[in-house]
């Protein structure tokens, strides 16, 4: 059976057959799922000019195959540890940036994506997503990249052994612009959250029969929204492989986002002291900034935490459409209306989501505030960079008018992560209530410093080098 793209019907990855199997067996692990690695390296790589530096360029990333496991192979692994409690192998991905194509001498075989190939530092990328300057990006970040390799496990020990296995392979030709460490944070009981203090990684875009059926059977349902995305919006067929009929690759997103946590804690309180919120509704001025209370409770839902696990995601904002629950300013309302942007159908609108896959960085204790040294590393993996990653941060991060609704005044920028002024915005002084305030906007708390696109390629293409 051809993989099919579009399907309307994810695929099962447990009985796949004919090409759809090929393709499992060829594509790198972490894009159809997330790979579990906890503890995670990644290393940032310049290639040298001239034959010599392709050769050996190429001589590198061959040499990081053996190391690598198929999305097939890490399906499997994870499946062994739900069934029996082996450990899988620890994850190795590759990326190229165009320029790395260049390098390689690859440029009739470009992935075509356009925003790819301009890069994250292009002028009309900075415009585009209202980032800093370059010159303002942390050192490593301000070179030309060519290649990406992350390195990831659930445990420390095996991660930093791979790693070792991965710079042995590294020639004086290639130069390490930048390096990456990155460790899951976890709230008391147990769940992964980022330096802000809110848990992290629900509500992603499912494209697996075993997933979506996870989600509907064990996890929180799949009855008011479905997680469903369909191959197409993930999966590019690889340019450059033997077969692109089966040899898949993805249009990967890396940004370093740092955290200023005290600036964020201040805006929590300023927040909740200008509502005159009293002691028991003190956190869901929190709450109103991500969507979310700390525990997952979605804000839309209830007007305190208290869920446990799972961490609830079956909802949409249906009936907060007036935004007297969750403000339209919050963040995971902005980056993902769940069908209530108001400026496409449902459907349309869920074509721009993404499989996020990010990992926080720095230490961090319980109760430090830091304002700086700690973040997340945000990765994701498109099909259309365009139309998914800088169309959310673009078109609903940034965007002062989104969601679309009647009333004055504009929702504003995304609380969390929005770029760009910050004019006063409205928030509900009491939840479900209409009477409403207009309180000065929090500051921007998260800072970009520094990121770049890259394409996954298939197995088979990094055999063939």
């Amino acid at each position: 059976m051809p993989v099919e793209l579009n399907s309307p019907v994810p695929l099962s990855w447990k009985n796949a057959t004919g090409d759809n199997e090929t393709m499992l067996q060829n594509l790198q692990a972490n894009i159809l799922k997330g790979h579990v690695r906890d503890r995670l390296h990644i290393l940032l790589l310049q290639f040298a000019e001239g034959p010599e530096g392709a050769a050996e360029a190429r001589a590198f990333l061959a040499g990081l195959v053996p190391m690598m496991k198929s999305a097939k192979t890490a399906l499997e692994e994870v499946e062994a540890f739900k069934q029996h409690g082996l450990k899988g192998t620890p994850y190795v991905g590759v990326g190229l940036t165009n320029a790395g194509y260049g390098r390689l001498g690859l440029t009739s075989a470009v992935p075509s994506d356009p925003v790819f190939q301009r890069g994250m530092r292009h002028p009309d990328s900075l415009t585009s997503l209202k980032d800093p300057d370059p010159t303002q990006w942390e050192h490593g970040y301000q070179q030309e990249i060519h290649a990406i390799v992350l390195v990831g496990d659930a445990d420390s020990p095996p991660a930093d052994a791979r790693l070792a296995e991965v710079e042995a392979l590294l020639t004086g030709s290639i130069t390490v612009l930048a390096r990456e460490t990155g460790k899951t944070q976890h709230d008391a009981a147990g769940r992964a959250i980022e330096h802000f203090g809110y848990v992290d990684g629900r509500s992603l875009p499912l494209f697996l029969t075993e997933d979506l059926d996870a989600e509907r059977d064990t996890l929180d349902g799949t009855s008011v929204w479905d997680p469903f995305l369909p191959l197409g919006r993930l999966l590019v067929a690889d340019p450059a492989a033997p077969n692109p009929g089966t040899d898949f690759g993805s249009y990967f997103v890396l940004r370093k986002l740092e955290q200023n946590v005290r600036a964020f804690k201040a805006a929590e309180e300023a927040l909740a002291t200008a509502l005159k919120l009293d002691n028991n509704d003190r956190e869901r001025a929190g709450a109103m900034l991500v969507g979310r209370f700390r525990d997952g409770t979605p804000l839309t839902l209830q007007a305190e935490a208290g869920a446990d696990k799972p961490v609830m995601n079956d909802f949409t904002y249906a009936s907060d459409t007036v935004a007297h629950k969750c403000p339209f300013q919050a963040h995971i309302r902005k980056t993902n209306p769940r069908g209530s942007g108001g400026f496409e159908t449902p459907d349309e609108e869920k074509l721009h989501l993404l499989a996020r896959r990010g990992q926080t960085y720095g230490e961090r204790a319980e109760g430090d505030e830091p304002e700086s040294g700690v973040g997340l590393l945000f990765m994701a993996f498109n099909s259309e960079i365009g139309q998914q990653f800088e169309f959310m941060q673009r078109m609903w991060a940034n965007n002062s008018g989104f969601p679309k609704h009647d009333a004055a005044p504009q929702p504003g920028l995304d609380a969390v992560i929005g770029h760009g002024d910050r004019p006063p915005q409205t928030w509900p002084k009491a939840w479900g209530n209409d009477e409403t305030q207009e309180v000065p906007a929090p500051v921007q708390a998260v800072t970009m410093k520094g990121g770049e696109y890259f394409f996954m390629p298939s197995l088979p293409f990094l055999r063939s080098l």
